[in-house]
């Protein structure tokens, strides 16, 4: 395999990227000279073996119904064995839409209108977007900073049940802020779903981007004996959002079989160019390509953490996973709008506002280290211009 070329800058403006396409007509930085730091997908190519899969396809010319999907089943199965030493059946796979799409899905099989489902704030914001749509409520559970750090607080979670929750969302590795989660927290997970009669689901999607020294344990494996959805997918890992394919593993019999039939009575079924990317992904040669996208990453969080650090009143969350630095604003007494401004009109970087992520996430901006190192660099520069009267 060759070595991967994560320095490589590669124009994505006008390539109908949402990154860099929409910075503009959402946060008023344009792509000319600002840095899009916000939406989740990665400025690199991803490995030689997906695009080689895609060229072979395009190369047939001939684009018509998927047959067959035991190699690529047999592929997430190689995988999670020996990514995350997780066993899985090829039928408790079922393809989707992505995994906002997986989510939705099970609000839709487990919950019913006017249910709550559990969200531990802040976290990813397209959660509480599907709940919402679909005329659930969303139970915001505060997770407790802790010296710079999100922890569980179950103590206080549990006083928060009404009897209308029916589902807990985990996010696992956590996004925004970058925890992965011990195996004890993702135990006192479990119970609480049981305590509570809740469906667990884990979105796991940021499992394979895991900085080194770090472990990402499956739910599963936490928690053998409990029922469980675990949604993964190589979008995230692979920079391949685009194809939109999630995998939702459901080894529970009565949980499979009522997901089961909400995909049938949707009509949902996956498509061919992201089995084929899947498939060519999950592989030798794509696990190689993460382990040196890993490190790459590792370098970025260390560089970004330091240029932060420097800045007063300025907080980057240690980042054990994920690929999304976490910045606490609070110790600069300064209101939302103000760093904001800094942020997006002094430095020219479009980043995430902490307030769409939920409760906690107020004071905070997500920044995306997915991006060449000079890129890394540039924003430290610009930040720290643009907070240069705090030093």
């Amino acid at each position: 395999m060759s070595k991967p070329d994560f320095d490589e800058i590669i124009d994505r403006v006008g390539t109908h990227s949402q990154k860099w396409d929409a910075m503009e007509k959402v946060y008023g930085v344009s792509p000319e000279d600002g840095i899009a730091m916000w939406v989740a997908d990665m400025d690199f190519r991803p490995p030689v073996c997906v695009q080689r899969a895609l060229e072979e396809m395009v190369g047939q010319g001939i684009y018509g119904y998927w047959g067959g999907e035991d190699e690529y089943r047999a592929a997430i199965q190689w995988w999670m064995r020996e990514r995350h030493g997780l066993e899985i059946e090829p039928d408790w796979i079922f393809t989707t839409h992505g995994l906002v799409n997986g989510t939705a899905l099970c609000v839709d099989a487990y919950t019913d209108p006017g249910d709550a489902v559990v969200l531990m704030t802040p976290v990813y914001h397209a959660f509480a977007r599907v709940i919402r749509a679909a005329g659930r409520e969303v139970r915001e559970c505060p997770l407790k900073l802790v010296d710079g750090r999100y922890e569980m607080d179950f103590d206080a979670w549990d006083g928060l049940m009404t009897g209308s929750e029916k589902m807990l969302v985990l996010c696992s590795p956590h996004n925004p802020g970058g925890r992965v989660w011990t195996r004890a927290e993702l135990e006192a997970t479990a119970e609480f779903a049981k305590r509570h009669g809740l469906v667990l689901v884990s979105d796991e999607i940021h499992h394979d981007i895991v900085m080194p020294g770090e472990t990402h344990i499956p739910m599963a494996n936490a928690a053998p004996d409990l029922p469980l959805v675990m949604m993964t997918a190589t979008t995230k890992t692979f920079n391949i959002a685009g194809t939109h394919t999630g995998n939702v593993i459901i080894a529970d019999p009565d949980l499979r079989a009522r997901f089961a039939k909400r995909m049938a009575a949707l009509g949902i079924s996956p498509n061919s160019f992201g089995i084929a990317m899947a498939t060519a992904a999950y592989s030798p040669e794509g696990a190689a390509w993460v382990d040196a996208l890993n490190a790459y990453l590792d370098e970025n969080r260390r560089i970004f953490d330091q240029g932060i650090a420097e800045i007063p009143g300025l907080h980057s969350m240690p980042l054990e996973a994920t690929y999304l630095a976490w910045v606490d604003f609070s110790g600069t007494g300064m209101e939302p709008e103000e760093y904001q401004s800094r942020v997006l009109k002094e430095a020219k970087i479009a980043v995430n506002l902490g307030a769409t992520f939920g409760a906690g996430g107020e004071r905070f901006l997500r920044f995306n280290l997915a991006t060449p190192r000079a890129r890394v660099r540039e924003a430290v520069d610009r930040l720290q211009a643009a907070f240069a009267d705090l030093q």
